[in-house]
C-alpha cells in the first residue's frame, strides 16, 4: 500500500514488487477518498524510481564535472560554507527556496523549517509567490490563519461555480478531490450545475453547464461585479459572526455588470443573471485558483471568491464550503505558522514578506544587487525556479554569481546545475508518508499513513534526515525526533483521539465522514468573527477602481496563459518516457482566426516576444482559446548541455518563464503575474 505524493489528490495506491522491483502501480478501490482511481502520474512513480538520472548518492562539483562523494563530506561541506558566508556577511547572505515537494513530503514537512529557522535569514523563498500565495493570505486576513481554507464541499453542491481552474486535471488544489471527472457527473445527475469562466476552453470547462471566456487579468473585476449584484439587490444573507458588509457595499459600487463587461468581456446580463443564480441557489460553492491567483490583482480575485461565499450563506454550511477537521490538525494545533503580513521588506525593491518570505520575483536581484545583505548563498529544496518563476533566464545567470549553492534534489535540473553540491534524498517509494497539509483541503476527511513501500538503500538518508544532520552541524544539538514520532503525537492530540499504531489498522485509510460546519469556533481571529472588509482589501479595490475598470485602447499584442496536464508535474516528471510520449503538449495554442492574421499555419515555429525575453515554439489551432489570447505550458524548456535528464532533454519546448517579467507583481502580497502576460506572437523567421 502506498500513497501517490505527486499532486493534492492523495490517491491511494497498490504497489506489485518482484523483490525491491516495482512491477506495477494501481488505485486502491479501498481507500475512502480516491476509491481506486488514479491517473497517468501515479503510474511514472516507478519510472522515476528506477530513473538511471536520478542521483543515489551526494556529487560535488569539480574541475571535471561531478564527483560522488560521501554523505559526512557532503554534508561538513554544505553546513560549513553556509556558516562561513553567514559569518563574513550576516545571515541574510544565505537564502533558501523551497519548491512545491516540500509540502508532498513528510519529512520535509516536519524538518525543513527547523533548518531554515536556524540559519536566522530573512531572504525565504520558495513557490507560494508563483501558486497559492492569495489563497493563503486571503485566509489569513478573513479566517485567521494561512492554512484555514474552506474546501468547496463538491460532493453536495448544487451550484460549482469557477474561475481561472481546471481540477479536471488538477484533481483539485486546495481541494483535494480525486476523480473529478466522475464528482461532476454526480453533480449532474442530481440535478446541480458547474459555470466556469476561463479564457480557455479547458477539460474541466468542456463538462461545464455553462463556460464563459473571460478577459486574462481581468477577473477581479468579473467576481466583484457579481459580488455588488448581490449586495445592492440581494439575495444577501451572510452569517451573523461576518462583518464589514457595509464598507463593502460601499467600495463596490463602481464594480456594475455594466462596467465590468466592458473590460471582461463577459456580457453584463450574464454576469447579473449568474450573481442572482448562485445566490438563489439551495447550495453553492465558489472556487478559483492559479488562474487567478497569478494575475496583478490574484488576491483580491481570492477575497472576491470567499466574499461570494461569505455573503450568500455559503460558508461553512454542507454543499457550500466549510473547513475540514483532520486527523492531525496543523492549525487547532498550533503547528504550523499561521502567517504575518508586511513585518519586514526586500532589500532591493521593497516587497512586503509574508508568512516569514518574500515573493521568488525578488530573488534573482538579491542576488546580483551589491551592498550589505547580498545573497551569497543559496539551498534549494526539491525545486526548479529556473523553469518555475518569473524571468527564468534572468535567475539563472544570476545563479552563476553566487559564492556558494546546494540543492536537496535527486537530479540535475536547470537550477541545480548551478549548485556546488547536490544532496539526493530517497525516493518517495523508500520513505514513510502522510499528508500534513493536503488533508486541510480534502473534499473528505480521511486519515492514512503508509511506510515505507521499499526498503532504503544502503547508505540512503531521508530528507528529514539530511536536514537533521546539516542543522546539528550549524549547531542544533536537539534530539532527532523521526517524522513517524511526530504524526504520532500529532494525533493523539486531534479531534478523533487516534494513535500511529490504531491507523495502521486501516492500511487503506479511515474515512471521517463528511466535511461538517465548525464555525465560528474554528476560527484563529482574536474575537472569532470575520471581518469581510480588511484595510488592505480596500486598499485594493480602489487601486482595481483606477487602474482595472478603465477600458483599455485595442492593440495587435495578445495575452498569454499558462495551462496543466494531466501527465505533467511542473517541471519535472518530463524524464519518463512513459508520461512524455504520444502528442506533443509543449506547443503554443492559438485561436485560428490570430493564426491566420499572423501567417501562421499549424506545426510552423512561432516567434513569442515579451519585454523580458522571447522563445521560438510550434504553434497550433484551437478553438478553445479565446480570440486574442495564446496559451503555453510552464515547465517545459530543457535545453541546457550540463542538465542531466536525458529524457526531458528529447521533449522539446522552450520555458514559459522566459517570457514573463519578476518586475511585475500583484502588489497586494507580490504574487508572480504569469497569466494575462502582453506578448506579440509571429512566424520564427522574421525579426
Amino acid at each position: 500500500m502506498a500513497t501517490c505524493n505527486l499532486c493534492e489528490a492523495m490517491c491511494g495506491l497498490r504497489v506489485d514488487l518482484a523483490g525491491d522491483r516495482v512491477t506495477g502501480i494501481r488505485g486502491d478501490v479501498e481507500d475512502p477518498l480516491s476509491r481506486g482511481h488514479i491517473c497517468p502520474k501515479a503510474v511514472a512513480l516507478q519510472d522515476v524510481h528506477n530513473d538511471p538520472d536520478r542521483l543515489r548518492s551526494p556529487v560535488r562539483r569539480t574541475s571535471s564535472g561531478w564527483a560522488e562523494i560521501s554523505w559526512d563530506e557532503a554534508l561538513d561541506l554544505v553546513a560549513d560554507r553556509l556558516a562561513e558566508i553567514r559569518d563574513e556577511h550576516g545571515a541574510d547572505a544565505v537564502a533558501t527556496f523551497l519548491g512545491n515537494p516540500v509540502l508532498h513530503s513528510l519529512g520535509a514537512m516536519t524538518h525543513v523549517m527547523r533548518l531554515v529557522r536556524l540559519l536566522r535569514t530573512r531572504n525565504r523563498f520558495s513557490a507560494t509567490s508563483v501558486d497559492n500565495l492569495p489563497s493563503q493570505l486571503t485566509s489569513y486576513l478573513l479566517y485567521g490563519h494561512q492554512w484555514l481554507h474552506p474546501v468547496p464541499d463538491l460532493d453536495r453542491t448544487s451550484f460549482f461555480l469557477v474561475f481561472g481552474a481546471n481540477p479536471v486535471v488538477s484533481n483539485g488544489s486546495l481541494m483535494s478531490a480525486p476523480n473529478v471527472s466522475r464528482r461532476l457527473r454526480a453533480l449532474r445527475e442530481r440535478g446541480g450545475r458547474m459555470v466556469v469562466f476561463d479564457p480557455r476552453r479547458t477539460e474541466t470547462a468542456k463538462r461545464a453547464d455553462e463556460h464563459h471566456f473571460v478577459r486574462p487579468g481581468t477577473d477581479a473585476a468579473l467576481i466583484l461585479a457579481m459580488a455588488q449584484v448581490i449586495l445592492t439587490g440581494g439575495p444577501a444573507r451572510p452569517a451573523p459572526y461576518v462583518d464589514g458588509l457595509e464598507q463593502v457595499r460601499r467600495a463596490l459600487e463602481d464594480f456594475t455588470p455594466e462596467r465590468a463587461a466592458q473590460i471582461t468581456g463577459v456580457a453584463a446580463d450574464t454576469i447579473r443573471r449568474l450573481a442572482r443564480e448562485f445566490a438563489a441557489a439551495e447550495s453553492a460553492a465558489c472556487y478559483g485558483r492559479v488562474g487567478v491567483s497569478t494575475q496583478r490583482f490574484g488576491a483580491l480575485c481570492q477575497w472576491g471568491i470567499q466574499l461570494l461565499n461569505l455573503i450568500t450563506g455559503n460558508l461553512d454550511r454542507p454543499g457550500g464550503t466549510l473547513m475540514s477537521t483532520p486527523a492531525l490538525d496543523l492549525v487547532g494545533g498550533g503547528q504550523i505558522d499561521a502567517g504575518g503580513y508586511d513585518r519586514w521588506r526586500s532589500r532591493v525593491r521593497g516587497l512586503p514578506e509574508f508568512a516569514g518570505e518574500f515573493p521568488v520575483a525578488t530573488l534573482a536581484e538579491e542576488i546580483t544587487t551589491p551592498g550589505t545583505g547580498r545573497v551569497r548563498a543559496l539551498l534549494t529544496v526539491s525545486g526548479n525556479p529556473v523553469l518555475s518563476t518569473p524571468g527564468g533566464h534572468v535567475l539563472s545567470a544570476a545563479l552563476a554569481e553566487l559564492e556558494f549553492m546546494a540543492g536537496v534534489d535527486f537530479y540535475i535540473n536547470e537550477t541545480t546545475r548551478h549548485a556546488d553540491v547536490i544532496l539526493p534524498p530517497t525516493h518517495v517509494l523508500e520513505r514513510d508518508h502522510y499528508d500534513l497539509i493536503f488533508r486541510l483541503f480534502g473534499i473528505r476527511d480521511t486519515a492514512r499513513y503508509t511506510p515505507a513501500v521499499l526498503p532504503k538503500p544502503t547508505g540512503a538518508l531521508d530528507d528529514w534526515e539530511i536536514f537533521s544532520g546539516l542543522a546539528e552541524r550549524l549547531g542544533n544539538s536537539g534530539p532527532r525526533v523521526p517524522p513517524a514520532r511526530i504524526v504520532d503525537l500529532g494525533l493523539a492530540a486531534g479531534p478523533y483521539d487516534l494513535t500511529l499504531a490504531g491507523l495502521g489498522d486501516h492500511p487503506h485509510g479511515l474515512d471521517l465522514g463528511p466535511l461538517k460546519p465548525s464555525l465560528p469556533g474554528r476560527l484563529q481571529t482574536p474575537d472569532q468573527r470575520i471581518n469581510a472588509a480588511p484595510a488592505l482589501v480596500l486598499d485594493d479595490i480602489e487601486r482595481a477602481r483606477t487602474e482595472l475598470l478603465t477600458p483599455r485602447p485595442a492593440t495587435t499584442r495578445l495575452l498569454l496563459i499558462g495551462r496543466r496536464h494531466l501527465r505533467d508535474a511542473n517541471s519535472w516528471l518530463h524524464n519518463s518516457a512513459r508520461l512524455t510520449k504520444g502528442r506533443a503538449r509543449h506547443h503554443l495554442l492559438m485561436n485560428p482566426a490570430d493564426m491566420e492574421a499572423r501567417g501562421l499555419s499549424e506545426g510552423d515555429l512561432a516567434r513569442v516576444q515579451s519585454w523580458p525575453g522571447e522563445v521560438t515554439v510550434p504553434v497550433a489551432g484551437s478553438d478553445d482559446l479565446m480570440p486574442g489570447v495564446v496559451s503555453l505550458p510552464h515547465g517545459f524548456g530543457h535545453v541546457f548541455e550540463d542538465v542531466r535528464l536525458a529524457v526531458a532533454r528529447e521533449v522539446g519546448g522552450a520555458s514559459a518563464n522566459d517570457l514573463t517579467d519578476p518586475m511585475v507583481v500583484d502588489r497586494l502580497g507580490g504574487t508572480s503575474v504569469l497569466n494575462g502576460v502582453p506578448v506579440t506572437v509571429g512566424p520564427a523567421g522574421e525579426s
